[in-house]
């Protein structure tokens, strides 16, 4: 997720998933950064594909509408040791995205969406880099795309494909519709199929395999002021306990090294300012004050952090109210989509400038 999956975020949740189950199996995906802009060697698009130097494996998630640039990117990944995993991401709905037939939009144009599935794949021929593709349902209920844009990933190459499964018109609203990932299971055979949409707990990643049939799960908003979920999954995946959700108290450290990695990584004023959103998260149904909360909305140092995180109370258990869903939800609405794009789901032809979405990182 951009602005949320960086290296310290990722380093924060391996932390937890091994401290906590005493393993680290879960795939952590980097934020997604634009090919263009990759190949171009942009520095803060370079920054943000920085790894920990015990990651592994590396996953770099890439954006990309033209299928020259991603063999590219896809090239270089493979050439400069960038990552050990290229994950395509048609997933984003944002309408400064879509309006130029990027994100969700892309998957409609099938023969377009194949170029750029086989360009990574023929990119990573001979490595062992896979390519793994994500998309959503479709544009909206009367374009949906998922069962194609599945059999085209697996035709082309695809290593495994994963659904988030809602259209690009829901955004985040409403509810996931998991019917879809058991179809698009049922439909692509060879390959494994991910689920995506409404996990927030690791019973609800068992409720979706258990509905689904899928062969793993992708999660996304579930994680956001929760990094410690992959240690729950990964304990409720193994057959063993799951470790007790956190106290305020233990919650408050967790955040102090979030900050302290954000601090590495960014520097401690832009770290710093990175935190903010994520303590809101992490303290989503604790009773923390509203003086507090808008303190800590406005810190501005590690050292002012530890003073206001020392005035919650450690010994408040994890409350009920902060179970459920996070981050974006919004309302559903219709997609800005380039003229004409419905016209031919079989032109080709790379949207005009769809590639500079983000490209300076």
């Amino acid at each position: 997720m951009a602005g949320v999956t960086n290296v310290a975020f990722r380093t924060l949740c391996r932390e937890l998933e091994q401290s906590r189950s005493g393993t680290v199996s879960g795939l952590y995906v980097c934020e997604m950064v634009t090919a263009r802009a990759l190949v171009e060697r942009h520095p803060v698009t370079m920054h943000m594909t920085t790894f920990g130097p015990d990651e592994s494996p590396r996953s770099l998630q890439l954006y990309t509408v033209d299928p020259a640039t991603t063999f590219d990117a896809a090239k270089m990944i493979v050439d400069d040791d960038l990552a050990d995993h290229i994950d395509l991401n048609f997933g984003c709905p944002v309408p400064k995205v879509t309006r130029r037939g990027g994100g969700a939009a892309l998957p409609y144009k099938r023969r377009l969406f194949g170029q750029i599935v086989a360009a990574a794949v023929r990119a990573t021929e001979g490595t062992s880099v896979p390519v793994t593709v994500k998309f959503r349902v479709g544009i909206d209920d009367a374009h949906h795309t998922y069962l194609d844009a599945g059999r085209i990933a697996e035709r082309e190459g695809a290593a495994a494909v994963a659904l988030h499964a809602r259209t690009a018109a829901q955004r985040y609203s409403g509810s996931a519709d998991w019917n879809r990932i058991g179809e698009l299971k049922q439909a692509v055979t060879s390959i494994p199929v991910l689920g995506n949409g409404d996990i927030f707990e690791a019973r609800d990643a068992c409720a979706m395999m258990a509905a689904t049939g899928c062969d793993g799960v992708v999660i996304g908003r579930g994680c956001l002021g929760r990094p410690w979920l992959f240690a729950e999954l990964s304990a409720t995946f193994n057959g063993v306990p799951a470790p007790a959700p956190p106290t305020l108290g233990e919650v408050a450290d967790i955040i102090r090294r979030h900050a302290t990695l954000l601090a590495a990584h960014f520097g401690e004023d832009k770290g710093l300012r990175d935190i903010r959103k994520h303590i809101a998260w992490y303290l989503h149904g604790f009773p923390a004050g509203s003086d507090l909360r808008r303190a800590l909305a406005l810190v501005k140092s590690v050292d002012e952090l530890d003073l206001l995180l020392d005035q919650l109370d450690p010994d408040v258990p994890f409350p009920a109210a902060a179970h459920g869903a996070r981050g974006r939800q919004g309302s559903p609405g219709s997609v800005t989509l380039p003229e004409g794009w419905l016209d031919d789901p079989d032109d080709a032809t790379v949207p005009t400038a769809a590639d500079v979405m983000n490209s300076g990182g």
